[in-house]
């Protein structure tokens, strides 16, 4: 087993820093190189969560720096604390004047803070409680899911979080996870997306193995889920949805919650879900104030471990008022243009990434969505207007008012208020029906990214900058 200089590591993250910028984090400094051994160097990550990132998301990354700094055909492993310390006592163990390890072993059924939390979506180690700025419009939702991760079904039980898109709402819920299983270590947490919980119902069904799916998710301690408002129109999971949260709150299990809209807005959703939704907090996250985009542009800046001035941070925020992704994107374009034009991260170079192309760069307008999907479909424009419920008509409408959400910072009142004076909870059925047609119907799927790519390859609009229309999570 070779040793490995610390120099090594430092290589490594400049190597990083270069090639893949918005990857890399400040907490990547505290990445420990163990040994080179058998054609592998493992890297010692001692948080779980930062160690479960590392093997789903940067493996790639990580092994070609280890290559271009040692010169060798390298392969990584990330192991965690407990890994680690059986390393060192083979170590301590082989070398010539060891004694024998009186170091106890784990407990049976002790649980190991490296293991992963639960076998959903694997937890950005970004969405902490320590980075969510707090501000005027969070305040509530934040201070509830303090008060759940400290003490899950003691306080808010079910804890409803809903919102805009890029608000927080996956943050909180993460930083729920983090922060829970750091207070208690053995607590059984399963946090997933209400779309992964929908696939797995129905895998389950036609496998015949609904046990198995019941114990996963109705076995837990914490049971998080994203997006709940995707439930939507899907009668069948709504019923196995409904047992799985009546069976967890009556164990006395914590449920949190996140969703575009209130309980009572959520198209299509049965009313003794909505029911139960509301008998626990239903917190609402608004957008963030000019105070609070400053913090969020420095904060996310300090994440990647960069310098930004406060004029800067004070010129993204007046720029930017929509929401957290799109403020981190700009830094993302930021981050890029400096490394490739070896540019300062100055007002300049903001202003190049944002300001100076506001005028030629805008989001498509609603009547151009309009125009675009009324002459993909062939369809006319009063009828798209209409009352009218064919199928004809319905698919081209909801089409409009996906990319209107999509695509334009116009809420859903103004979205609907542009299509016939149609409500909020319209557009929001709207947006849930195309993503699920898109999910199991590649011809929709096709269609409606095809009319997204022409929208936004009118003179003037943006690049697409989002996942593709088959994959979206509005």
């Amino acid at each position: 087993m070779g040793h490995v200089s610390p120099h090594v590591r430092d290589g490594i993250l400049a190597h990083l820093r270069s090639t893949h910028p918005s990857m890399c984090r400040r907490w990547f400094d505290d990445i420990e190189p163990l040994e080179l051994s058998g054609g592998t160097l493992k890297l010692l990550v001692k948080e779980a969560v930062q160690l479960k990132y590392l093997k789903r998301h940067c493996r790639k990354e990580f092994t070609e720096a280890i290559q271009a700094v040692l010169g060798m055909l390298v392969a990584v492993q990330f192991v965690g604390q407990r890994e680690a310390d059986t390393l060192r006592r083979q170590r301590a163990d082989t070398s010539p004047d060891s004694q024998p390890s009186e170091q106890p072993a784990r407990p049976a059924g002790t649980a190991d803070p490296s293991d992963d939390l639960g076998e959903g979506i694997v937890i950005s180690p970004d969405h902490c409680f320590e980075n969510f700025l707090v501000g005027p419009s969070n305040r509530l939702a934040h201070a509830a899911a303090i008060a759940v991760a400290q003490k899950p079904a003691c306080t808010y039980n079910p804890l409803f979080i809903h919102g805009g898109v890029g608000l927080g709402k996956t943050h909180l819920l993460q930083a729920i996870c983090q922060a829970a299983v750091r207070h208690q270590p053995d607590l059984t947490i399963h946090y997933t997306c209400c779309n992964d919980f929908v696939n797995q119902f129905h895998d389950a069904v036609q496998a015949g193995k609904m046990k198995s799916f019941r114990h996963r998710f109705r076995s837990v301690d914490m049971l998080l889920i994203d997006d709940i408002h995707d439930l939507s129109h899907r009668e069948r999971t709504q019923e196995e949805f409904f047992h799985s949260f009546n069976s967890l709150t009556q164990a006395g299990k914590q449920i949190v919650l996140s969703s575009d809209a209130a309980p009572d807005e959520i198209p299509n959703l049965e009313e003794r879900l909505s029911s139960r939704f509301n008998c626990g907090l239903v917190a609402e996250i608004q957008k963030p104030d000019f105070e609070t985009r400053v913090a969020i542009v420095k904060n996310k800046a300090a994440l990647r471990a960069i310098a930004i001035a406060d004029d800067v941070a004070s010129f993204l925020a007046s720029k930017i008022n929509t929401n957290i992704r799109d403020l981190e994107g700009a830094i993302t374009k930021m981050q890029g243009l400096a490394v490739a034009h070896n540019a300062a991260m100055d007002l300049q170079l903001a202003k190049r990434a944002v300001g100076d192309h506001q005028a030629d760069i805008h989001p498509p307008t609603i009547q151009e969505i309009v125009d675009t999907v009324t002459t993909y479909y062939g369809v006319k424009l009063s009828d798209l207007l209409s009352r009218r419920r064919h199928r004809s008509i319905v698919l081209p409408r909801h089409v409009c008012m996906w990319l209107a959400r999509k695509h334009t910072r116009f809420s859903l009142e103004e979205i609907g208020g542009y299509f016939g004076g149609r409500d909020h909870t319209t557009v929001i059925h709207a947006v849930c029906s195309i993503d699920q047609k898109c999910s199991v119907d590649t011809t929709v799927a096709h269609d409606v990214g095809t009319v997204e790519k022409q929208v936004l390859a009118r003179p003037g609009n943006h690049a697409p900058t989002t996942v593709p229309a088959a994959q979206s999570q509005h």
